[in-house]
């Protein structure tokens, strides 16, 4: 067993939340909802909405300001979640779910049109859902065995975290994530909208290192923007959750990869 626990929660599911839909369940657990035709307006005019983070824009602070919560997820989510809407209205692969469209436009190694904003919207929202109000230190419990199985001590867990995130050279993303066949934790990076659930790993932690995610409040010091991050953000809750989901779909052997 990867995780020697028993009896914590699930996860309550979290609602979505669009400024021009109603609420709809998280598109990481099921598939884009089609709209009733309308009589005015024949085609289909949202698929995805915008998923809200699990406590308040000003939650984070002093890490990450409420100017940068709002900047990141309302304009540049936003963004993302627009532009798959519009692919998503002429596209084939109408119909998957996140997690199968994001597999199925990687395309092995030679990405299709929709893959860079699929990635980037189950990415923000793995993202979010990776950190909580007084965060951080050190987990406890089984996710600690584990990583300190894994890595020899949580002191190099961190340092690997720190030195993956800093040698990732332009836009992407740090991972904690399951390595399916080893059974084990790595740390990985991945250049822009790449996500491990194209390799077939199982994401458990995610940082993003978009310039856009911490220049407002660190400016060109991503060092302090990723150690406060493993410091006092990281939501080892939420890992525990993830551990425990990832083990019960590797052991049954599932395809579908536990997200948040």
């Amino acid at each position: 067993m990867l995780l020697p626990m028993r009896g914590l929660p699930a996860a309550p599911p979290r609602p979505l939340a669009h400024p021009h839909t109603a609420p709809a369940p998280p598109p990481s657990l099921l598939g884009p909802r089609r709209r009733r035709p309308s009589r005015r307006l024949s085609k289909v005019v949202s698929y995805y909405g915008l998923t809200t983070p699990p406590y308040k824009t000003d939650a984070l602070e002093p890490y990450m300001s409420r100017r940068a919560v709002e900047l990141h997820w309302g304009k540049h989510q936003q963004d993302y979640v627009d532009g798959l809407n519009k692919q998503l209205a002429i596209s084939p692969l109408y119909g998957h779910t996140l997690e199968d469209l994001i597999k199925e436009a990687y395309n092995n190694g030679n990405p299709l049109p929709e893959y860079n904003d699929a990635a980037e919207v189950w990415n923000h929202h793995f993202f979010w859902e990776s950190m909580q109000p007084e965060g951080g230190g050190s987990p406890e419990a089984g996710v600690l065995q584990q990583i300190e199985k894994d890595f020899g001590s949580f002191f190099n867990f961190r340092e690997e975290f720190m030195r993956s995130a800093l040698s990732l050279l332009g836009s992407g993303w740090v991972w904690l994530v399951l390595k399916r066949s080893e059974r084990k934790l790595e740390v990985v990076h991945t250049r822009n909208a790449i996500n491990p659930l194209a390799f077939g790993d199982i994401p458990i932690i995610s940082l993003d290192l978009w310039e856009h995610a911490y220049y407002l409040d660190y400016k060109d010091d991503r060092r302090t923007y990723v150690s406060n991050f493993l410091d006092h953000l990281v939501s080892w809750h939420t890992v525990t959750l993830r551990m425990m989901r990832a083990e019960a779909f590797v052991n049954l052997g599932e395809p579908t990869i536990p997200v948040a």
